[in-house]
């Protein structure tokens, strides 16, 4: 098993963590980099693996810096479940659109700039309906509920306390004829 950290290292935001068994790769967490504008342009990044590749997505809570790229996710090819509490789905059904409202808000203005400037116009990081497509991936899970999202990979989202929905997740992963545990607080 390979985890690499793609956020929320050296930074406080944009958590997001690759893991990659021998036969699946999942995310946990595709949070976006808030901050100075520095954290912010890494948004704008392709992602260093294949999305379409990946198996699954679980999510420890609704915070932006922790969910805030998942339409980007869609958008580039992600079409697994993305596992969650189901405070933490309905959460998402209100934050995720409203972050795509602002990335089109925000990005119309910097056109306008653009435009003045004679440059070309940028896209948004995603839209408002990128958001709403998103979240049909979703899949509510109950605390302590351990469910199975590949054939060697068992999860439990324990309460975490942090935000309603905030879950700590155990993740046991069957490889080499040894289980490994893992958690993400």
């Amino acid at each position: 098993m390979k985890i690499t950290f793609l956020g929320a290292a050296k930074t406080v935001t944009g958590s997001c963590f690759l893991i990659e068994t021998e036969n699946c790769s999942f995310l946990v967490d595709c949070g976006m980099f808030q901050g100075h504008s520095k954290e912010e342009e890494m948004n704008k990044e392709k992602f260093p693996f294949d999305p379409q590749k990946l198996d699954f997505v679980l999510l420890t809570h609704a915070h932006i810096d922790h969910s805030g790229r998942i339409p980007k996710l869609y958008t580039e090819g992600f079409k697994g479940n993305i596992y969650a509490t189901k405070a933490t789905v309905e959460l998402c059904e209100i934050m995720l659109p409203d972050s795509g409202h602002i990335q089109e808000f925000e990005v119309k203005w910097i056109n306008e700039r653009r435009q003045r400037r004679g440059q070309e116009p940028v896209p948004p990081l995603y839209t408002l309906q990128d958001a709403v497509d998103s979240l049909k991936l979703f899949k509510p899970v109950s605390y302590g509920e351990v469910i199975k999202p590949h054939k060697n990979i068992r999860v439990r989202f324990n309460d975490a306390g942090h935000l309603l929905g905030s879950a700590i997740i155990e993740i046991w992963v069957n490889e080499n004829d040894s289980e490994i545990k893992i958690v993400f607080t």
